[in-house]
């Protein structure tokens, strides 16, 4: 004897009711686009495998199976089991079912003119989308013929459609800013649907609306009418796209909705998004009565707001990052300016305003550790060249074919251990600044390739044929006395002069001792901040101390010392013991400071002097290189080649 249905499943059509499947306790129903469902779904929204409905506990519930564009009851997606009730609607993909537990539970059949799923101003909202079949990856007609905006049926085929939205993908891909690639999904639109009227608008805080683009078919200057306040509404709250039929031209309406003065006959509005966050809303209107627009042009508009949402939100958040990638670079900028009040320093940041806008070489001299670095610097940043490279070299850091091959690059295999090709640091500061510190260091016949450099002349690698030119700002350093190395044969005469194009003499510390407790202060919050501790400021002590020393090792001596108190000190302020001073250089008065104090005058050359302190450095040090490097404020590699070039000896 054949068991006896204890509820009903029954297709729902827009004319009535389809299908009846009864079901039984104990066995459960399947629903999805597979053949081995009892309830077939042919639809491309559905899944697989998409839901089932099944008797638990004396009741029947409904149950989604895990279905990529979710299970609908009452219109909510279902997150967990829910129980069925006489004439519940289980929305699956785009097929409705209704759950009765006797047929004559079912309403009457509605009459061929549905009532409106809801109304609003003389609109009806005949559909509403969320997903779009083009967007499931099963169509490959990509290639096909791409229809022409003025083509006589604007509506087009579904391969033509693919092969719009192909183009639309290759075109959004090169677009500026949102208002062109909302002009670019206009044009898409267009030839692919009957749209007489395409509107876009952007979101803005506070669930604001701007107008973005207004197009008209064929480009025809047209007056822009307001869109439904009451269609967007509904967009906004839902975030679906829906298509609108029989939109009322009734007088009474005439002066209260723009739709009318549109003479709008049927209207889509669709979200325009990426994830969750919400861009901005796409309206097409038809103002022919022929050729309305229908479902298929729902779907093609909310691939296409799918598709400008995807660009638009990535312009988005590269204009974020573009600003916040300006940002640091000024506050990079900010770390590296010059720090100081006093009247020497002005007259240098003074120069590096005039000299930056032009494209003069520029030779920046002073004693060592007074920033020569941080002027080439702030003579970059301050220049048109600011976006480009800053690259630095030490020339007295590198040997001679180390210096040649870092300068202007060199082929694989130009020399033992050159493995790979390597790119020259003029090559890699194309259109930038680079700063060559101690460029009285460098070797004669690399001058002579330098030289052609910065005459214009292209280059070559070392070991290579190519010729390289390039466009670069020098930036030179140095702290010695270039006209008694010109005077002395190791520095070429040509070369100092188009170096000394435009020169700037950086003053040392003790020439500006107002800028002495600016200095320290910011040193302080810089390394403070760097290592997580919480000082604040100088005693009277600490500052009465930092101010009677005459800082022979200028601002990196300064610098090293507030960094040493910072690593040290104890307290919530920096106090006198944790300034630690160099006992060679304190109180020991300054190259030049006798003289002035009335000392005996003894006639030598700046060499004499330099060659009488190295060696009265080394002595002290007992010869430690590293550490005599360190007093002089030199590199280690400067102070060899000084020591051979003095002909130094230990006693």
């Amino acid at each position: 004897m054949a068991q006896v249905p204890t509820a009903f499943f029954v297709a729902r059509r827009d004319d009535g009711f389809g299908d009846v499947y009864p079901l039984h306790a104990g066995a459960a129903l399947s629903l999805g686009r597979a053949p081995t469902n009892r309830v077939v779904v042919r639809d491309d929204l559905a899944s697989r495998e998409h839901a089932e409905v099944f008797s638990a506990d004396g009741e029947w519930r409904v149950r989604d199976l895990g279905s990529l564009n979710g299970t609908h009851l009452n219109g909510e997606r279902l997150r967990a089991d829910k129980p069925l009730r006489p004439l519940d609607e289980v929305r699956v993909g785009r097929a409705r079912f209704v759950f009765v537990e006797a047929m004559d539970q079912l309403p009457d059949v509605p009459k061929p003119s549905p009532a409106p799923a809801a109304k609003n101003d003389g609109i009806e909202i005949r559909k509403r989308l969320g997903q779009t079949r083009f967007q499931d990856g099963d169509s490959t007609a990509a290639g096909a013929p791409e229809p022409e905006t003025t083509h006589a049926e604007p509506r087009v085929s579904p391969q033509q459609a693919v092969a719009v939205l192909y183009r639309l993908a290759l075109d959004m891909a090169a677009a500026p800013g949102a208002a062109e690639l909302g002009a670019l999904a206009a044009d898409a639109l267009f030839r692919a649907t009957p749209a007489d009227v395409v509107v876009v608008q952007a979101l803005r805080e506070g669930r604001e609306l701007d107008l973005l683009v207004h197009r008209t078919r064929g480009g025809r200057p047209d007056t822009y009418h307001k869109v439904s306040a009451y269609v967007s509404g509904e967009v906004l709250a839902s975030r679906q796209a829906v298509l609108a039929e029989n939109v009322s031209a009734q007088t009474a309406l005439a002066n209260r909705d723009s739709l009318t003065e549109l003479q709008a006959a049927s209207l889509i509005c669709a979200p325009v998004g990426c994830g969750d966050q919400l861009l901005g809303l796409l309206h097409l209107y038809r103002t022919g009565k022929s050729t309305p627009l229908n479902g298929d042009d729902l779907e093609f508009t909310l691939a296409v707001a799918r598709q400008f949402g995807t660009v638009w939100h990535r312009l988005a958040r590269q204009a974020n990052l573009s600003a916040e990638n300006r940002s640091l670079r000024a506050q990079l900028r900010l770390e590296s300016e010059l720090v100081g009040a006093s009247a020497p320093l002005e007259k240098i940041e003074q120069q590096i305003a005039r000299v930056a806008e032009t494209k003069a070489t520029v030779l920046v001299r002073g004693e060592s550790g007074v920033g020569k670095e941080l002027v080439a610097r702030a003579v970059h940043m301050s220049s048109p060249r600011r976006e480009a490279p800053f690259i630095c070299i030490n020339c007295a850091a590198l040997t001679e074919t180390l210096l040649e091959s870092e300068l202007f690059g060199h082929e694989k295999g130009a020399f033992t251990g050159a493995t790979e090709r390597l790119v020259g640091k003029f090559e890699a500061a194309d259109r930038g600044t680079i700063f060559l510190d101690e460029i009285g260091e460098m070797a004669l016949s690399t001058q002579a390739k330098f030289l052609r450099v910065l005459e214009g002349h292209p280059f070559e690698r070392v070991g290579g044929n190519t010729q390289i030119k390039v466009d670069v700002r020098v930036v030179a350093a140095t702290n010695r006395p270039l006209e008694e190395a010109v005077r002395a044969g190791t520095f070429r005469r040509d070369l100092f002069y188009r170096l000394q194009v435009v020169q700037l003499d950086v003053p040392p510390l003790r020439d500006r001792a107002d800028d002495v407790p600016l200095l320290a202060e910011h040193f302080l919050k810089k390394f403070a901040r760097e290592t997580g501790r919480k000082m604040r400021g100088f005693t009277p002590a600490a500052l009465d101390k930092l101010k009677a020393y005459r800082w022979p090792g200028n601002v990196r001596e300064l610098r090293n010392v507030i960094e040493r108190a910072v690593a040290l000190g104890t307290g919530p302020q920096v106090d006198a013991p944790d300034i630690w001073l160099c006992e060679l250089d304190a109180g020991a008065p300054v190259v030049g400071e006798a003289l002035a104090s009335g000392g005996s005058y003894r006639a030598e050359t700046i060499e004499e002097v330099e060659k009488r302190h190295i060696l009265a450095t080394l002595n002290h040090t007992d010869w430690n290189k590293s550490r005599a490097a360190a007093i002089l404020g030199i590199e280690r590699s400067t102070l060899d080649r000084k020591i051979e070039r003095y002909k130094f000896a230990k006693e």
